[in-house]
């Protein structure tokens, strides 16, 4: 791999990690279309850490704010009533973060092997990828769209939780099932996206980590692999910035018809070769 090609890999996993459009499946499918050699799921999940990066810059102040809501008791006794509440929910979003973390831990770790191996294949990724289309298509069409963050609870955020253990495989997204998720318990599209983009902090962070081993062992490249890392947080954090924005006025059906696209594109190169 060559420094042109982590530049790109890197603003793909930037841009598609936030986008409803699954930036695994980009990261395996780009290297199969341009006979790329395959760069490993370790190499891949490096690259998520630069949209980690993105997470924390763009959500600094909530992230802050969270941490702060952490601290004891004795530090709120003073504050008004209402700072109080306010406190009480910050602390409350956090520990929803991490419940809802579990579940994608806990499956990623238990089909480990799969996700290296079975799960990389373009013929799975053309399923995925239209199917959650569908999903994202019709609850972003039936959904109430009338919850806020401040609505959560344990239950909603745990079941949120599970649809993120199904990004382990190629062509879901993370941040689809999450948000589509998020659509079907009542959320509102921007609200859907801001807690979808806030779960990924933990989930990539735990990747991440778990893989070091796996980047020292393979001789990676490391100014290869920082290069790709630089670019995708940049392309995160301005994917986070502009997706919120256009979730003011519009729906998530460019998304929806991308994913089938895409997925025609696949089929078609199959066929083809």
């Amino acid at each position: 791999m060559d420094f042109i090609q982590s530049i790109i890999l890197g603003i793909v996993q930037g841009l598609s990690e936030f986008l409803p459009i699954s930036s695994s499946g980009h990261l395996v499918i780009l290297p199969w279309i341009f006979n790329w050699q395959d760069q490993g799921l370790a190499f891949d999940v490096a690259l998520h850490w630069g949209t980690l990066l993105a997470i924390l810059a763009y959500f600094s102040k909530e992230w802050i704010i969270m941490f702060k809501s952490l601290l004891p008791n004795s530090v709120e006794v003073n504050l008004p009533q209402n700072l109080r509440k306010l406190t009480f929910r910050n602390r409350q979003l956090f520990f929803f973060i991490i419940l809802a973390s579990v579940p994608g831990a806990f499956f990623g770790w238990l089909f480990k092997s799969q996700v290296e191996n079975i799960f990389r294949s373009p013929l799975l990724i053309i399923f995925t990828l239209s199917g959650v289309a569908f999903f994202l298509w019709w609850f972003d069409k039936k959904g109430k769209k009338v919850k806020f963050l401040k609505n959560l609870n344990w239950r909603v955020a745990l079941l949120i939780g599970f649809s993120q253990a199904l990004a382990i495989i190629p062509g879901v997204s993370r941040s689809g099932i999450t948000i589509t998720a998020a659509l079907a318990l009542g959320f509102e599209r921007r609200a859907a996206a801001k807690f979808s983009f806030l779960l990924a902090a933990p989930i990539i962070f735990g990747a991440g980590l778990v893989k070091i081993p796996s980047l020292i062992n393979n001789n990676i490249n490391f100014p290869i692999l920082l290069i790709g890392i630089l670019s995708s947080s940049i392309a995160g954090f301005l994917a986070i910035k502009y997706m919120l924005r256009y979730l003011e006025t519009r729906s998530y059906n460019i998304f929806v018809y991308y994913r089938i696209i895409l997925a025609l594109v696949i089929l078609g190169i199959i066929l083809i070769r």
